[in-house]
């Protein structure tokens, strides 16, 4: 018997990918078992390759009644005219009304879904116009896993309410970007547990990951009081809504470029609180990085949130304060939480 949020979560997926798929690729896709598809990482097109899906970091192919396979011979063959007509219907006929999200290779759909794309990469001027010739996609199934921050919380608000500028640090794919986006939720609507009424959240969406927008509203739940500036550049967004927005806290991901720390920099002088994130294995290997070594000498953030995979994905391993360097919490040793 399929559980509610299952259920949920199957209609949601059939509602949003099965219209972009072409007939038969829809039959293969849909008809695997339901707990397979509730688990659909990613659906992998590539013309003239077999049908993929991504399932808890592994693939696999797919027949075209919808089993999974290992046997080439028995995958269904994506083909010109496969490739041709899901690119038809993710662009809605109007591949030039896609242009800009195009040439940054994917396109969001509704829900939060994303389309990476691969083909011909057309040039004009010495940057990307467009991406033609399509021979490959990427449906990544857009999760938003509530309550992702509820560990964290307790160390980015002090004694009395008030929010500590926070960097996330993580390696690629464990989980940093679910945080941000489970953190600025909780920051913006609220959470008694902490006596928090609810910040103004200003958010910086350069890769459209964070609140997943589809046509400039948000298809993550990032709370009430949020404000996104989708697909704009870190640095060009952050004095945007320090100019326009009046934002509690500022929020993005993945900060490395001088720009960025230089935006940031006069957020912080300018009395916004920051909340960021960072690939990196932990504090030690972002202070190799010029750029943001700057910011952790002069000690921009008050709490650093290093995550890892010791036990799953989003696992918080480490928590160090960021004024005097102390491991204020360490999963591989005894699990005591200190107050803020």
């Amino acid at each position: 018997m399929q559980r509610q949020g299952e259920q949920n979560f199957l209609k949601k997926l059939e509602k949003h990918i099965s219209p972009i798929l072409p007939p038969a690729i829809r039959t293969a896709i849909f008809n695997l078992p339901p707990e397979k598809l509730e688990k659909v990482e990613e659906i992998r097109l590539r013309r003239g390759r077999p049908l993929m899906v991504v399932e808890g970091g592994t693939d696999y192919m797919v027949t075209p009644d919808g089993s999974a396979t290992e046997d080439l011979e028995n995958a269904y063959i994506v083909s010109d005219s496969d490739a041709e007509k899901t690119f038809q219907l993710i662009s809605q006929g109007s591949v030039y009304a896609w242009e800009d999200e195009i040439k940054n290779g994917f396109i969001t759909l509704k829900g939060g879904h994303r389309v990476g794309i691969v083909g011909k990469v057309v040039l004009e001027a010495g940057k990307i116009k467009t991406i033609k010739h399509v021979a490959g996609f990427n449906i990544r199934i857009a999760r938003q896993i509530i309550g992702a921050a509820d560990e964290a919380m307790s160390f980015v608000i002090n004694e009395k309410g008030e929010f500590l500028n926070t960097m996330i640090i993580s390696p690629p794919k464990a989980g940093k970007t679910t945080l941000l986006r489970d953190l600025i939720r909780q920051l913006s609507c609220g959470n008694p547990e902490f006596g928090l009424k609810g910040f103004k959240v200003g958010v910086v969406d350069e890769r459209s990951e964070i609140a997943c927008c589809y046509e400039g509203v948000p298809q993550n739940d990032v709370g009430i009081r949020t404000d996104v500036l989708d697909g704009c550049p870190k640095a060009w967004g952050i004095m945007m809504l320090l100019r326009s927005m009046s934002p509690d806290i500022i929020a993005t991901d993945e900060i490395g470029r001088q720009e960025d720390v230089e935006a940031l920099e006069e957020a912080v002088n300018a009395g916004v609180k920051l909340l960021a994130t960072a690939h990196g294995s932990d504090l030690d290997d972002l202070k190799r990085r010029p750029t943001i070594r700057r910011l952790i000498e002069n000690q921009f953030f008050d709490r650093y949130l290093v995550l890892g995979l010791s036990k799953g994905i989003g696992t918080l391993e480490k928590v160090v304060d960021g004024r005097d360097f102390r491991i204020i919490y360490e999963r591989n040793k005894k699990e005591e939480v200190v107050p803020c």
